[in-house]
Protein backbone atom coordinates (compact mmCIF):
# COMPACT_ATOMS: atom_id res chain seq x y z
CA UNK A 1 0.00 0.00 0.00
CA UNK A 2 1.45 3.43 -0.85
CA UNK A 3 1.69 6.24 1.64
CA UNK A 4 -1.34 8.43 -0.25
CA UNK A 5 -3.72 4.87 -0.03
CA UNK A 6 -2.67 4.62 3.22
CA UNK A 7 -3.47 8.25 4.36
CA UNK A 8 -7.16 8.01 2.04
CA UNK A 9 -7.82 4.89 4.21
CA UNK A 10 -6.89 6.90 7.78
CA UNK A 11 -9.60 9.72 6.59
CA UNK A 12 -12.38 7.31 5.12
CA UNK A 13 -11.77 5.32 8.47
CA UNK A 14 -12.17 8.83 11.00
CA UNK A 15 -15.35 9.73 8.36
CA UNK A 16 -16.37 6.87 9.23
CA UNK A 17 -15.93 6.43 12.65
CA UNK A 18 -17.47 10.51 13.22
CA UNK A 19 -20.35 8.91 11.62
CA UNK A 20 -21.19 6.24 13.69
CA UNK A 21 -20.85 8.25 16.64
CA UNK A 22 -23.72 10.67 14.97
CA UNK A 23 -25.73 8.15 13.47
CA UNK A 24 -25.95 6.53 17.20
CA UNK A 25 -27.52 9.85 18.20
CA UNK A 26 -30.10 10.80 16.05
CA UNK A 27 -33.58 10.49 17.09
CA UNK A 28 -35.94 7.92 16.18
CA UNK A 29 -38.11 7.50 13.27
CA UNK A 30 -42.17 7.44 14.42
CA UNK A 31 -42.65 4.69 12.39
CA UNK A 32 -41.54 1.88 14.82
CA UNK A 33 -43.68 -1.08 15.70
CA UNK A 34 -43.51 -0.57 19.80
CA UNK A 35 -43.65 -4.55 20.40
CA UNK A 36 -40.67 -5.43 17.97
CA UNK A 37 -38.96 -2.17 18.29
CA UNK A 38 -38.45 -2.58 14.10
CA UNK A 39 -38.82 -0.28 11.52
CA UNK A 40 -40.19 -0.91 8.51
CA UNK A 41 -39.04 2.50 6.65
CA UNK A 42 -35.42 1.22 6.91
CA UNK A 43 -34.97 -2.04 8.46
CA UNK A 44 -33.66 -0.79 11.77
CA UNK A 45 -34.72 -2.79 15.09
CA UNK A 46 -34.51 0.26 18.26
CA UNK A 47 -34.20 -0.68 21.27
CA UNK A 48 -37.07 -0.86 23.58
CA UNK A 49 -35.54 0.29 26.56
CA UNK A 50 -35.16 3.50 28.22
CA UNK A 51 -32.05 5.87 27.40
CA UNK A 52 -30.47 8.04 29.63
CA UNK A 53 -29.02 11.20 27.69
CA UNK A 54 -25.10 11.18 26.86
CA UNK A 55 -23.60 13.36 28.63
CA UNK A 56 -22.95 16.52 26.10
CA UNK A 57 -19.60 17.85 27.36
CA UNK A 58 -17.12 16.67 24.62
CA UNK A 59 -14.12 17.06 27.19
CA UNK A 60 -14.65 14.58 30.09
CA UNK A 61 -12.62 11.42 30.57
CA UNK A 62 -14.40 8.41 31.75
CA UNK A 63 -12.69 8.72 35.32
CA UNK A 64 -13.65 12.10 35.30
CA UNK A 65 -17.76 10.91 34.47
CA UNK A 66 -17.49 7.78 36.99
CA UNK A 67 -16.18 9.38 39.78
CA UNK A 68 -18.70 12.14 39.72
CA UNK A 69 -21.35 9.87 40.41
CA UNK A 70 -22.83 10.02 44.09
CA UNK A 71 -23.51 7.39 45.86
CA UNK A 72 -23.63 6.07 49.07
CA UNK A 73 -21.34 2.91 48.62
CA UNK A 74 -18.06 3.10 51.52
CA UNK A 75 -16.25 -0.21 50.18
CA UNK A 76 -15.24 -0.35 46.53
CA UNK A 77 -13.23 -3.02 46.04
CA UNK A 78 -12.04 -6.30 48.27
CA UNK A 79 -9.58 -9.34 47.87
CA UNK A 80 -11.47 -12.38 48.52
CA UNK A 81 -8.05 -14.04 49.16
CA UNK A 82 -7.33 -11.64 51.42
CA UNK A 83 -9.35 -9.43 52.81
CA UNK A 84 -7.38 -6.23 51.85
CA UNK A 85 -10.07 -3.50 50.77
CA UNK A 86 -10.09 -0.56 49.20
CA UNK A 87 -12.84 2.24 50.24
CA UNK A 88 -14.25 5.08 47.84
CA UNK A 89 -12.08 7.49 49.14
CA UNK A 90 -9.19 5.02 49.18
CA UNK A 91 -9.62 3.83 45.53
CA UNK A 92 -10.13 8.21 44.39
CA UNK A 93 -6.90 8.83 46.31
CA UNK A 94 -5.10 6.38 44.68
CA UNK A 95 -6.13 7.11 41.50
CA UNK A 96 -4.87 10.88 41.97
CA UNK A 97 -1.55 9.72 43.38
CA UNK A 98 -0.68 7.15 40.67
CA UNK A 99 -1.78 9.58 37.81
CA UNK A 100 0.42 12.19 39.57
CA UNK A 101 3.19 9.64 39.73
CA UNK A 102 2.78 8.58 35.97
CA UNK A 103 2.54 12.97 34.89
CA UNK A 104 6.07 13.15 36.80
CA UNK A 105 7.26 10.29 34.43
CA UNK A 106 6.42 11.92 31.29
CA UNK A 107 3.16 10.10 30.64
CA UNK A 108 1.04 12.17 28.73
CA UNK A 109 -2.35 11.83 26.34
CA UNK A 110 -1.83 9.43 23.67
CA UNK A 111 0.65 7.10 25.38
CA UNK A 112 0.08 3.58 25.89
CA UNK A 113 0.63 1.79 29.22
CA UNK A 114 0.18 -2.05 29.07
CA UNK A 115 -1.04 -3.68 32.18
CA UNK A 116 -0.07 -7.43 32.77
CA UNK A 117 -1.49 -8.73 35.83
CA UNK A 118 -4.02 -11.57 37.54
CA UNK A 119 -7.01 -10.04 38.95
CA UNK A 120 -5.89 -7.40 42.00
CA UNK A 121 -7.94 -4.61 43.79
CA UNK A 122 -5.37 -2.62 42.46
CA UNK A 123 -6.31 -3.12 38.32
CA UNK A 124 -9.02 -0.45 38.51
CA UNK A 125 -6.44 2.22 40.20
CA UNK A 126 -4.23 1.42 37.72
CA UNK A 127 -6.23 1.51 34.89
CA UNK A 128 -8.15 4.68 35.89
CA UNK A 129 -5.46 6.76 36.73
CA UNK A 130 -4.25 5.76 33.07
CA UNK A 131 -7.22 6.85 31.58
CA UNK A 132 -7.26 10.39 33.63
CA UNK A 133 -4.54 11.44 31.59
CA UNK A 134 -5.59 10.63 28.59
CA UNK A 135 -3.51 8.12 27.96
CA UNK A 136 -4.52 4.57 27.13
CA UNK A 137 -4.45 1.06 28.65
CA UNK A 138 -3.66 -1.67 27.26
CA UNK A 139 -4.45 -5.06 28.92
CA UNK A 140 -3.15 -8.79 28.01
CA UNK A 141 -3.75 -11.98 29.30
CA UNK A 142 -1.18 -12.89 32.09
CA UNK A 143 -1.31 -16.77 31.03
CA UNK A 144 0.07 -15.13 27.36
CA UNK A 145 4.02 -16.70 26.64
CA UNK A 146 6.46 -13.89 26.01
CA UNK A 147 6.07 -13.97 22.39
CA UNK A 148 2.47 -13.73 22.24
CA UNK A 149 3.42 -10.32 24.81
CA UNK A 150 6.18 -9.52 22.67
CA UNK A 151 4.05 -8.93 19.47
CA UNK A 152 1.26 -7.00 21.24
CA UNK A 153 4.12 -4.46 22.36
CA UNK A 154 5.05 -4.12 19.46
CA UNK A 155 1.76 -3.22 17.74
CA UNK A 156 0.45 -1.06 20.26
CA UNK A 157 4.03 0.48 21.34
CA UNK A 158 3.63 1.08 25.24
CA UNK A 159 6.05 3.42 27.21
CA UNK A 160 5.32 1.81 30.29
CA UNK A 161 3.89 -1.58 31.99
CA UNK A 162 2.43 -2.21 35.16
CA UNK A 163 2.85 -5.77 36.15
CA UNK A 164 3.87 -8.42 39.11
CA UNK A 165 7.47 -9.35 40.34
CA UNK A 166 6.14 -13.16 39.36
CA UNK A 167 5.39 -11.85 35.60
CA UNK A 168 8.11 -9.47 34.98
CA UNK A 169 10.29 -12.59 33.25
CA UNK A 170 7.76 -11.84 30.82
CA UNK A 171 8.76 -8.44 29.86
CA UNK A 172 12.32 -8.64 30.49
CA UNK A 173 13.05 -8.60 26.55
CA UNK A 174 10.88 -5.49 25.71
CA UNK A 175 13.10 -2.84 27.49
CA UNK A 176 10.37 -1.28 28.37
CA UNK A 177 9.98 0.64 31.89
CA UNK A 178 8.17 -1.40 34.45
CA UNK A 179 6.18 -0.88 37.66
CA UNK A 180 5.68 -3.87 40.11
CA UNK A 181 2.24 -3.83 41.08
CA UNK A 182 2.52 -6.11 44.24
CA UNK A 183 3.18 -4.70 47.44
CA UNK A 184 5.43 -5.46 50.46
CA UNK A 185 7.50 -7.38 47.69
CA UNK A 186 11.13 -6.87 47.17
CA UNK A 187 12.16 -5.94 43.74
CA UNK A 188 13.39 -9.12 41.75
CA UNK A 189 16.72 -9.02 40.18
CA UNK A 190 15.66 -10.35 36.39
CA UNK A 191 18.36 -9.45 33.59
CA UNK A 192 17.12 -6.94 31.00
CA UNK A 193 14.47 -5.96 33.11
CA UNK A 194 14.26 -1.87 33.80
CA UNK A 195 12.02 -2.23 36.93
CA UNK A 196 11.75 1.96 37.82
CA UNK A 197 9.18 1.77 40.25
CA UNK A 198 6.43 0.08 42.33
CA UNK A 199 3.21 0.91 42.83
CA UNK A 200 3.54 0.97 46.60
CA UNK A 201 5.88 4.18 46.16
CA UNK A 202 3.27 5.75 43.50
CA UNK A 203 0.83 5.33 46.41
CA UNK A 204 2.72 7.43 48.43
CA UNK A 205 2.92 10.47 46.04
CA UNK A 206 0.85 13.48 47.61
CA UNK A 207 -1.44 14.17 44.67
CA UNK A 208 -1.54 17.28 43.00
CA UNK A 209 -4.95 18.69 41.97
CA UNK A 210 -4.05 20.16 38.37
CA UNK A 211 -3.09 16.67 37.12
CA UNK A 212 -6.27 15.54 35.12
CA UNK A 213 -6.56 18.91 33.31
CA UNK A 214 -2.71 19.05 32.22
CA UNK A 215 -4.07 17.57 28.89
CA UNK A 216 -7.41 18.03 27.89
CA UNK A 217 -9.31 14.63 27.02
CA UNK A 218 -11.93 14.77 24.45
CA UNK A 219 -14.44 11.81 24.46
CA UNK A 220 -14.32 11.21 21.11
CA UNK A 221 -10.19 10.21 22.29
CA UNK A 222 -8.64 6.62 22.70
CA UNK A 223 -9.00 5.18 26.42
CA UNK A 224 -8.34 1.85 25.85
CA UNK A 225 -7.00 -0.93 23.69
CA UNK A 226 -7.94 -4.45 24.03
CA UNK A 227 -6.01 -6.92 22.19
CA UNK A 228 -8.57 -10.45 21.02
CA UNK A 229 -7.05 -13.86 21.97
CA UNK A 230 -6.09 -14.48 19.05
CA UNK A 231 -6.95 -17.86 18.21
CA UNK A 232 -7.07 -17.98 14.78
CA UNK A 233 -3.58 -16.04 13.60
CA UNK A 234 -2.75 -12.72 14.62
CA UNK A 235 -4.84 -10.64 17.02
CA UNK A 236 -5.85 -7.13 16.21
CA UNK A 237 -6.30 -4.36 18.62
CA UNK A 238 -10.10 -2.84 19.26
CA UNK A 239 -10.00 1.22 20.35
CA UNK A 240 -12.24 2.14 22.16
CA UNK A 241 -13.08 5.76 22.95
CA UNK A 242 -13.72 7.81 26.22
CA UNK A 243 -17.02 8.18 24.88
CA UNK A 244 -17.90 4.14 24.62
CA UNK A 245 -17.08 4.04 27.70
CA UNK A 246 -19.22 6.34 29.02
CA UNK A 247 -21.69 5.03 27.11
CA UNK A 248 -21.52 1.96 28.61
CA UNK A 249 -21.24 2.66 32.31
CA UNK A 250 -24.63 5.00 31.73
CA UNK A 251 -26.40 1.33 30.28
CA UNK A 252 -25.53 -0.54 32.91
CA UNK A 253 -26.44 1.95 35.56
CA UNK A 254 -29.66 1.62 33.66
CA UNK A 255 -29.43 -2.10 34.45
CA UNK A 256 -29.39 -1.53 38.15
CA UNK A 257 -32.14 1.37 38.66
CA UNK A 258 -34.35 0.04 41.25
CA UNK A 259 -31.71 -1.49 43.34
CA UNK A 260 -30.74 1.59 44.89
CA UNK A 261 -30.11 1.97 49.02
CA UNK A 262 -29.73 -2.38 48.75
CA UNK A 263 -26.52 -3.25 49.62
CA UNK A 264 -25.26 -5.47 47.16
CA UNK A 265 -21.93 -7.28 46.54
CA UNK A 266 -20.78 -8.32 43.47
CA UNK A 267 -17.98 -11.52 43.13
CA UNK A 268 -15.44 -10.32 40.23
CA UNK A 269 -15.03 -13.89 38.90
CA UNK A 270 -14.10 -13.12 35.38
CA UNK A 271 -11.01 -11.72 34.09
CA UNK A 272 -10.31 -7.85 34.55
CA UNK A 273 -8.13 -7.76 31.37
CA UNK A 274 -11.35 -9.20 29.18
CA UNK A 275 -13.96 -6.52 28.21
CA UNK A 276 -16.27 -7.85 30.16
CA UNK A 277 -14.27 -7.46 33.27
CA UNK A 278 -12.91 -4.32 32.32
CA UNK A 279 -16.43 -2.76 31.61
CA UNK A 280 -18.43 -4.15 34.51
CA UNK A 281 -16.04 -4.68 37.00
CA UNK A 282 -13.39 -2.33 37.15
CA UNK A 283 -15.36 0.73 35.82
CA UNK A 284 -19.36 0.30 35.72
CA UNK A 285 -19.93 -1.16 39.24
CA UNK A 286 -17.82 1.69 40.68
CA UNK A 287 -20.03 4.17 39.04
CA UNK A 288 -23.44 2.57 41.12
CA UNK A 289 -21.48 2.50 44.69
CA UNK A 290 -21.29 -1.03 44.34
CA UNK A 291 -18.64 -3.58 46.28
CA UNK A 292 -16.95 -5.77 43.80
CA UNK A 293 -15.19 -8.60 45.73
CA UNK A 294 -12.11 -9.78 43.20
CA UNK A 295 -10.99 -13.41 43.11
CA UNK A 296 -7.29 -13.07 42.02
CA UNK A 297 -7.62 -16.25 39.72
CA UNK A 298 -10.93 -18.22 39.30
CA UNK A 299 -11.77 -21.59 40.92
CA UNK A 300 -15.55 -23.50 41.71
CA UNK A 301 -14.10 -24.01 45.76
CA UNK A 302 -12.89 -20.66 46.03
CA UNK A 303 -15.53 -18.45 44.58
CA UNK A 304 -18.12 -20.51 46.66
CA UNK A 305 -16.46 -19.75 49.66
CA UNK A 306 -16.33 -16.23 48.87
CA UNK A 307 -20.32 -16.41 48.02
CA UNK A 308 -20.74 -17.74 51.56
CA UNK A 309 -18.00 -15.71 53.24
CA UNK A 310 -18.96 -12.08 52.14
CA UNK A 311 -22.51 -13.07 51.47
CA UNK A 312 -22.25 -12.28 47.73
CA UNK A 313 -25.18 -11.86 45.85
CA UNK A 314 -24.48 -11.32 42.02
CA UNK A 315 -21.62 -13.50 39.76
CA UNK A 316 -21.11 -13.31 36.45
CA UNK A 317 -20.89 -17.17 34.82
CA UNK A 318 -20.51 -18.62 31.62
CA UNK A 319 -22.56 -21.80 30.34
CA UNK A 320 -19.91 -24.86 31.94
CA UNK A 321 -19.73 -22.75 34.98
CA UNK A 322 -23.56 -22.49 35.11
CA UNK A 323 -24.09 -26.42 34.25
CA UNK A 324 -21.10 -27.26 36.78
CA UNK A 325 -23.77 -25.41 39.60
CA UNK A 326 -26.27 -27.56 38.26
CA UNK A 327 -24.44 -30.83 38.13
CA UNK A 328 -23.12 -30.68 41.59
CA UNK A 329 -25.77 -28.43 43.15
CA UNK A 330 -26.64 -31.64 46.27
CA UNK A 331 -22.66 -31.45 47.00
CA UNK A 332 -22.91 -27.55 46.83
CA UNK A 333 -25.87 -26.84 48.88
CA UNK A 334 -24.27 -28.86 51.32
CA UNK A 335 -21.19 -27.16 51.74
CA UNK A 336 -21.94 -23.62 51.67
CA UNK A 337 -24.47 -21.28 52.40
CA UNK A 338 -25.45 -19.40 49.11
CA UNK A 339 -28.16 -18.05 50.72
CA UNK A 340 -27.51 -14.48 49.73
CA UNK A 341 -26.97 -14.96 45.62
CA UNK A 342 -29.48 -13.42 43.99
CA UNK A 343 -28.26 -13.02 40.44
CA UNK A 344 -26.27 -14.82 38.35
CA UNK A 345 -25.26 -13.01 35.04
CA UNK A 346 -25.08 -15.12 31.90
CA UNK A 347 -22.31 -14.30 29.01
CA UNK A 348 -20.75 -16.30 26.09
CA UNK A 349 -23.46 -17.97 24.88
CA UNK A 350 -27.38 -18.79 25.30
CA UNK A 351 -28.80 -21.24 28.40
CA UNK A 352 -30.95 -24.24 27.04
CA UNK A 353 -34.10 -24.48 29.02
CA UNK A 354 -33.12 -26.91 30.51
CA UNK A 355 -30.16 -25.76 32.10
CA UNK A 356 -32.19 -22.84 33.51
CA UNK A 357 -35.19 -25.06 34.40
CA UNK A 358 -32.43 -26.91 36.73
CA UNK A 359 -30.73 -24.17 38.20
CA UNK A 360 -34.23 -22.38 39.02
CA UNK A 361 -35.05 -25.91 40.50
CA UNK A 362 -32.65 -25.90 42.48
CA UNK A 363 -31.70 -22.52 43.26
CA UNK A 364 -34.90 -21.31 43.75
CA UNK A 365 -34.34 -18.18 45.37
CA UNK A 366 -31.60 -16.70 42.21
CA UNK A 367 -32.69 -15.13 38.95
CA UNK A 368 -30.39 -16.03 35.95
CA UNK A 369 -29.93 -13.06 33.47
CA UNK A 370 -28.56 -14.06 29.75
CA UNK A 371 -26.28 -10.82 28.25
CA UNK A 372 -24.61 -10.32 24.67
CA UNK A 373 -21.60 -8.18 24.11
CA UNK A 374 -18.33 -7.79 21.88
CA UNK A 375 -15.04 -6.40 22.71
CA UNK A 376 -15.77 -4.23 19.38
CA UNK A 377 -19.19 -3.34 21.44
CA UNK A 378 -17.62 -2.68 24.69
CA UNK A 379 -19.14 -5.74 25.79
CA UNK A 380 -22.93 -3.75 25.24
CA UNK A 381 -25.37 -5.57 23.13
CA UNK A 382 -28.25 -7.51 24.50
CA UNK A 383 -29.63 -8.45 27.54
CA UNK A 384 -32.61 -10.39 30.06
CA UNK A 385 -32.80 -8.14 32.75
CA UNK A 386 -35.88 -10.02 35.15
CA UNK A 387 -36.27 -13.58 35.20
CA UNK A 388 -39.53 -12.98 32.96
CA UNK A 389 -37.54 -12.29 30.31
CA UNK A 390 -34.63 -15.20 30.59
CA UNK A 391 -37.79 -17.46 30.68
CA UNK A 392 -37.92 -16.96 26.67
CA UNK A 393 -35.74 -19.68 26.08
CA UNK A 394 -32.61 -19.13 24.04
CA UNK A 395 -32.96 -15.59 23.76
CA UNK A 396 -30.27 -13.21 24.77
CA UNK A 397 -32.30 -10.56 25.28
CA UNK A 398 -33.85 -7.37 24.38
CA UNK A 399 -31.40 -4.49 22.47
CA UNK A 400 -29.51 -2.71 25.16
CA UNK A 401 -30.57 1.22 25.60
CA UNK A 402 -29.70 2.87 22.69
CA UNK A 403 -28.46 0.36 20.22
CA UNK A 404 -29.53 -0.35 16.77
CA UNK A 405 -29.32 -3.62 15.43
CA UNK A 406 -29.85 -4.38 11.26
CA UNK A 407 -30.81 -8.15 10.37
CA UNK A 408 -29.11 -8.61 6.97
CA UNK A 409 -28.79 -11.48 4.63
CA UNK A 410 -25.15 -12.09 3.96
CA UNK A 411 -25.36 -13.19 0.56
CA UNK A 412 -27.50 -10.07 -0.65
CA UNK A 413 -26.86 -7.28 1.87
CA UNK A 414 -30.59 -6.65 2.15
CA UNK A 415 -32.11 -5.98 5.46
CA UNK A 416 -34.95 -8.83 7.04
CA UNK A 417 -37.83 -8.08 9.50
CA UNK A 418 -38.46 -10.39 12.41
CA UNK A 419 -38.62 -13.46 12.77
CA UNK A 420 -35.84 -14.04 9.89
CA UNK A 421 -32.30 -15.19 10.24
CA UNK A 422 -28.91 -13.38 9.04
CA UNK A 423 -26.15 -11.39 10.12
CA UNK A 424 -26.55 -9.13 13.13
CA UNK A 425 -25.68 -5.43 12.59
CA UNK A 426 -25.13 -3.33 15.55
CA UNK A 427 -25.05 0.15 15.87
CA UNK A 428 -24.21 2.56 18.91
CA UNK A 429 -22.49 4.64 21.04
CA UNK A 430 -20.61 1.15 22.56
CA UNK A 431 -19.54 0.66 19.01
CA UNK A 432 -15.28 0.35 18.46
CA UNK A 433 -13.39 3.59 16.63
CA UNK A 434 -11.78 0.55 15.02
CA UNK A 435 -8.90 -1.73 14.91
CA UNK A 436 -5.37 -0.14 16.18
CA UNK A 437 -3.50 0.67 12.90
CA UNK A 438 -5.73 -1.43 10.57
CA UNK A 439 -7.88 0.33 8.54
CA UNK A 440 -8.17 -2.50 5.98
CA UNK A 441 -9.38 -4.74 8.70
CA UNK A 442 -11.62 -2.39 10.17
CA UNK A 443 -13.53 -0.94 6.25
CA UNK A 444 -14.50 -5.07 6.66
CA UNK A 445 -16.03 -5.01 10.10
CA UNK A 446 -17.35 -1.29 10.60
CA UNK A 447 -19.76 -0.14 7.27
CA UNK A 448 -19.64 3.41 6.20
CA UNK A 449 -22.57 4.01 8.05
CA UNK A 450 -21.02 2.82 11.41
CA UNK A 451 -22.78 -0.65 11.61
CA UNK A 452 -21.18 -3.21 13.42
CA UNK A 453 -20.83 -6.12 11.60
CA UNK A 454 -21.07 -9.23 14.45
CA UNK A 455 -20.34 -12.23 12.11
CA UNK A 456 -23.48 -13.85 14.52
CA UNK A 457 -26.10 -15.74 12.60
CA UNK A 458 -29.52 -14.28 14.63
CA UNK A 459 -33.04 -13.51 14.17
CA UNK A 460 -35.21 -10.87 16.30
CA UNK A 461 -38.88 -11.77 17.18
CA UNK A 462 -42.43 -10.03 17.02
CA UNK A 463 -41.04 -8.90 20.72
CA UNK A 464 -37.82 -7.70 20.34
CA UNK A 465 -35.72 -10.72 21.56
CA UNK A 466 -32.54 -11.54 19.68
CA UNK A 467 -31.48 -15.09 19.54
CA UNK A 468 -28.21 -16.55 17.77
CA UNK A 469 -28.24 -19.22 15.81
CA UNK A 470 -25.00 -19.47 14.63
CA UNK A 471 -21.73 -18.34 13.42
CA UNK A 472 -21.58 -16.93 9.63
CA UNK A 473 -18.07 -18.24 9.27
CA UNK A 474 -17.09 -21.85 10.18
CA UNK A 475 -16.49 -22.57 13.99
CA UNK A 476 -12.80 -24.32 15.33
CA UNK A 477 -12.49 -26.42 17.85
CA UNK A 478 -10.26 -25.48 21.01
CA UNK A 479 -9.55 -27.85 23.85
CA UNK A 480 -13.44 -29.79 22.59
CA UNK A 481 -14.95 -26.52 23.07
CA UNK A 482 -16.84 -25.09 19.41
CA UNK A 483 -15.37 -21.58 19.30
CA UNK A 484 -15.97 -18.34 16.98
CA UNK A 485 -14.01 -18.35 14.59
CA UNK A 486 -13.03 -14.24 14.46
CA UNK A 487 -10.44 -12.79 17.16
CA UNK A 488 -13.79 -11.29 19.35
CA UNK A 489 -14.30 -14.36 20.94
CA UNK A 490 -16.77 -14.31 23.57
CA UNK A 491 -16.22 -14.55 27.31
CA UNK A 492 -16.43 -18.50 27.13
CA UNK A 493 -13.35 -18.99 25.49
CA UNK A 494 -11.16 -16.55 27.76
CA UNK A 495 -12.31 -19.03 30.65
CA UNK A 496 -11.00 -21.61 28.94
CA UNK A 497 -8.15 -20.65 28.52
CA UNK A 498 -7.30 -19.25 31.65
CA UNK A 499 -9.67 -21.39 34.11
CA UNK A 500 -9.81 -25.41 32.89
CA UNK A 501 -13.12 -26.58 34.53
CA UNK A 502 -13.02 -27.39 38.38
CA UNK A 503 -13.56 -30.70 39.35
CA UNK A 504 -16.63 -30.69 42.08
CA UNK A 505 -14.73 -33.32 43.87
CA UNK A 506 -12.70 -30.59 45.00
CA UNK A 507 -15.55 -28.29 46.15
Amino acid sequence: MTRTESEQKSKQLKQRQSKSSNMAIESKPSSIDPRSGFCNSNSIFYSKRKLTPHPPNPYLDVTTFISSHAHHGEIAFLDASTGRHLTFSDVWLAVDSVASSLSDMGVRKGDVILLLSPNSIFFPVVSLAVMSLGAVISTTNPINTAQEIAKQIADSKPIIAFTTHQLVPKLAESSLRIVILDEHQSIPAVRNARIVATLEEMLKKQPRGDVRVRDRVNQDDMATLLYSSGTTGASKGVVTSHRSLIAMVQIRLVRSKGNEGLEHRFLCTVPMFHVYGLAAFVLALLASGTTVVILPKYDMHDMLSAIEKYRITSIPVVPPILASMVNGADRILSKYDLSSLQLVSNGGAPTSKKVIEKFMERYPAVTILQAYGLTESTAVGAYTNSLEESKRYGTVGLLSPGMEAKIVNPETQDALPVNRTGELWMRGLPVMKGYFRNAEATASTLDSDGWLKTGDLCYIDDDGFIFVVDRLKELIKYKGYQVRYLERVMLDIVYIRMFPQQNLRHC
